[in-house]
Formats: structure tokens, C-alpha cells, sequence
């Protein structure tokens, strides 16, 4: 891990973060991944780049899936795939939770753990084709 930014003293006043932009996983079969992003979570599909990534809208965020091989070479942008199993969480509005919920196990899809956070929150995780761990969570999970 770098140690930039550690022990730094400066005049510059921090600007503000605005926000995550992008979020990204990786996949080791394309088609599996388009068949589940558009038509199973019906996520917008914004590209595509035939054998290397799907780029989605997700809220106000984009949400990149590479192939996990193509990005571990440097080229354009510097290398940055992973392995082993992702984590990202979906928000949903608390009066969806259970319509998620029974709408993908309808699609076939397992939900692997349910949790009951404290403030009233509620999530559930389940994998995509890639082995990604995914969740979906009503937006109480985390103080604003």
C-alpha cells in the first residue's frame, strides 16, 4: 500500500470528494455477465467493448465489468484486475426489499445470507455468474 499523502504537511485546503463515479468487477465470461447485468438486475447497458468490458448505469454512478485477464497487463490505463471473490452492494428503496428479494430467487438466483443491521437496516448478498458477492441493502444501513 503507498504511503503517499502520510506525514505531509501543506497549504492546500482539501477540495471535497463528490461522490463515487465508477465501480468496477470483473468477469471471466462476457455473455454470462451482459445476460445477468441487463436482464436479470435490468441494469441500462451504457457499452460495450466486444471481449473486454461492459460499462452499466447504476443510479447516479457507472458500474465497469472487465474481463478479469485483459486487465492484469498494463496498457491504456494501469493494471488493476482481481481475483477472488467482489464485493459491491445495491440500494434499494425500503419498500423493494422483499420485491428484490423474490424476484431474484424467481430468476434463480440464491440468496446466500440475509442481515438485519442495526438502525433499521436490511440487506441481502447473492453471487453473480463471476462468483462476485453481491448485496442489495435498503438505505438505512449507513447514518447520512
Amino acid at each position: 500500500m503507498s504511503d503517499a499523502g502520510a506525514n505531509v504537511s501543506t497549504n492546500t485546503a482539501r477540495p471535497p470528494l463528490g461522490g463515487v463515479l465508477e465501480t468496477v468487477l470483473y468477469y471471466d465470461d462476457q455473455d454470462a455477465a451482459e445476460r445477468f447485468y441487463s436482464d436479470v438486475l435490468g441494469m441500462r447497458l451504457l457499452g460495450k467493448e466486444p471481449g473486454r468490458s461492459l460499462f452499466y448505469r447504476a443510479g447516479p454512478s457507472v458500474y465497469l465489468l472487465f474481463d478479469a485477464k485483459l486487465t492484469e497487463v498494463a496498457g491504456r490505463l494501469p493494471p488493476h484486475g482481481a481475483r477472488g471473490c467482489i464485493h459491491t452492494c445495491f440500494v434499494v428503496a425500503r419498500a423493494d426489499y422483499e420485491r428484490w428479494k423474490r424476484y431474484l430467487v424467481e430468476q434463480g438466483v440464491e440468496v446466500i445470507s440475509e442481515v438485519e443491521w442495526p438502525r433499521d437496516g436490511q440487506s441481502f448478498y447473492f453471487h453473480d455468474p463471476a462468483g462476485n458477492l453481491l448485496e442489495i441493502a435498503n438505505q438505512d444501513i449507513w447514518p447520512e
